[in-house]
């Protein structure tokens, strides 16, 4: 039985595969289309599932779609009426294109995939949540979705026992965390649904001086988490802005202008949002262990991808564990229907061991072989050297060592929003100058934004406060105290961004002005190749920890093809490029020459 399963029209849309159950294959359509965000149907990532595990859309026994866009139409028509005259100027825009073709998805998956066969339409948050228990290690848990809005539901909880969810409660648009996060997102001066987490790396710079503003007059938050927001100051119900002029006075003035500088006031105000989002949070998760008492919690939707609220409902000791679907945004919803189809609807058996979930590390996108890269190299005259593996791991971790950063490009790319050592930007975590390099000469992003590190999962416990395992880097936590560097009497005392200047650990590149790190622990089961550089680092150094950070550039998404590696590194100052079993040096580049058509093509403005 082959089921595919989409998501799509939002953003972030994906594509993938089960064949008896098991998750063969997931992708965005950004990756291929090379589009950030794309909300396009999936057609490239269909493509790709397809293609690598030998299928042709004839091969295809059922579709699942993650939500139903009828009721999300229903819900879409009756907010402009409650609104109306307000709001027609959002609703011009939006009205054709729906009944152009988001009204009409199942016409569109017929068209599109010349497919004549059985179409599920799971409701949004079912997806969510199927994508957070099923693919889980747990035989039975708690499930907590979260996100701005599905068809109504913006937040639900429910169980899932074997191969069955249900869900017991939930909470409708207009009210949601998602969106509240999302409005001072958009107020801040960031982008919705790709800047939130800016706004949460901002965070800590401030303090949480608007917390009580909040909670009195944009939030009624319950003692079991429940909620509802004052919509007297908002926009998102039918404009074409998420805040309005109310919310701007209460919190003192308009909206940040993007890229303009940041005051402490935003600063403040991210943290005072983040800080009101992680109280919900454990107030739910209060709600839903005294209501299931299940000793396991499942989480996915848009707000399970904030590690903060994360991290703290993993400290708080409420549950005995927690898993998180490491695409928990709408791609994973892909995830969601398909394996919603397979246990639920089809009713076949599901076995869980409390231990390993079935996300295979999240490598679940193309490969290249060493022919394929090869190919590349050659055809396109750019210098390479060839290793085997213990040289290539050997010449990397020593590369590391002397503060080079290295683009690391190896086996399957990975599914959902992170990095995980397949197609990621790592750096040695003990230099001080990393982060602000990283940052400013090959991200090209905002100076104040931390960088993740990967451990070795052996260590972790040395290094972090939860050793927990955390393969997803969906947690943060505390670094441990016997690596944090006390301040002195005489040390500057450093405000807002100036923070930045302060030396905070001996790994002070992935600590963050917090002392907190997002942690992603290294498995030598889910990654060998990977694990052994982290193993060959710390002989070298005695420190089992590296900087990870996302193959890609400001504005784009994580790279897929050698090609987009190299584009990549041809655009940054990267020193060394790993492409497989094959090493680049930039000094060997001939990207000096200015009639080279790689530099004519990614030369930066």
């Amino acid at each position: 039985m082959k089921i595919l399963g989409i998501s799509a029209y939002y953003h972030d849309s994906a594509a993938c595969i089960l064949r008896d159950g098991e998750l063969l294959a997931a992708a965005q359509e950004e990756r291929f289309s090379r589009k950030k965000h794309d909300a396009a149907f999936p057609s490239l990532a269909i493509d790709y599932c397809l293609k690598d595990n030998q299928l042709t859309l004839d091969d295809i026994d059922l579709v699942a779609f993650y939500d139903k866009p009828f009721i999300k139409f229903e819900r879409i028509l009756e907010t402009y009426m409650a609104y109306a005259p307000k709001g027609i100027r959002s609703f011009v825009r939006a009205i054709p294109l729906w009944m152009k073709k988001k009204l009409w998805i199942k016409d569109l998956i017929q068209k599109e995939l010349q497919y004549e066969g059985k179409i599920l339409f799971p409701e949004h948050h079912e997806s969510h949540a199927a994508a957070a228990f099923f693919p889980s290690p747990f035989e039975r848990a708690a499930i907590l979705t979260t996100d701005g809005v599905g068809e109504w539901t913006t937040t639900s909880f429910g169980v899932g026992n074997g191969n069955r969810i249900e869900l017991l409660a939930d909470i409708h648009f207009p009210h949601s965390l998602g969106l509240l996060y999302s409005a001072f997102t958009y107020y801040t001066g960031f982008r919705v649904n790709s800047g939130e987490y800016k706004m949460m790396g901002l965070a800590p710079y401030g303090q949480p001086v608007y917390r009580q503003t909040i909670l009195d007059n944009i939030i009624d938050l319950k003692s079991d988490g429940s909620f509802k927001l004052n919509m007297d100051y908002f926009n998102y119900g039918a404009g074409l802005t998420m805040t309005n002029d109310r919310f701007h006075r209460l919190f003192g003035g308009p909206p940040r202008r993007p890229e303009s500088r940041l005051e402490q006031r935003h600063m403040d105000l991210a943290h005072s949002i983040q800080v009101v989002i992680e109280e919900a949070v454990l107030r739910m998760a209060r709600h839903i262990r005294k209501s299931t008492d299940e000793k396991y919690l499942c989480l996915a939707g848009g707000v399970a991808l904030n590690c903060v609220a994360n991290g703290r409902l993993l400290q708080e000791g409420l549950f005995d564990n927690i898993w998180i679907q490491p695409a928990a945004g709408d791609a994973g919803g892909a995830v969601g229907a398909a394996m919603l189809a397979w246990y639920q609807y089809l009713d076949n058996p599901r076995e869980a061991d409390n231990q390993q979930d079935l996300m295979h590390g999240a490598y679940l996108g193309p490969e290249f072989s060493s022919s394929d890269i090869r190919i590349f190299l050659e055809e396109n005259q750019i210098p390479f050297s060839e290793y085997p593996e213990d040289e290539l791991l050997e010449k990397t971790s020593d590369i590391l060592a002397h503060e080079k950063v290295v683009g690391w490009f190896q086996g399957r790319m990975e599914f959902g929003p992170r990095a995980l050592g397949n197609r990621s930007i790592i750096g040695d975590a003990r230099s001080p100058e990393m982060q602000a390099t990283m940052n400013l000469k090959i991200k090209f992003r905002e100076s104040f934004r931390p960088f993740a590190p990967s451990v070795l999962i052996e260590q972790a416990g040395d290094y972090f406060e939860q050793a927990a395992s955390s393969p997803y880097m969906l947690l943060t936590t505390q670094i441990r105290k016997l690596h944090l560097k006390k301040a002195t009497s005489t040390e500057t005392v450093y405000a807002g961004l100036e923070k930045l200047k302060r030396v905070r650990s001996d790994i002070p590149a992935i600590t963050h002005v917090d002392n907190s790190a997002r942690l992603q622990t290294v498995d030598q089961n889910t990654n060998p190749r990977y694990h052994a550089l982290l193993t060959r680092f710390a002989e070298k150094t005695g420190c089992p920890v590296i900087i990870n950070t996302s193959f890609n550039v400001r504005g784009e998404p994580i790279v897929c093809t050698p090609e987009d590696a190299y584009r990549c590194f041809m655009r940054t100052n990267m020193d060394f490029l790993v492409l497989g079993d094959f090493m680049l040096d930039k000094k060997d580049q001939p990207h000096a020459e200015k009639n080279n058509e790689w530099q004519q093509e990614f030369e930066l403005d």
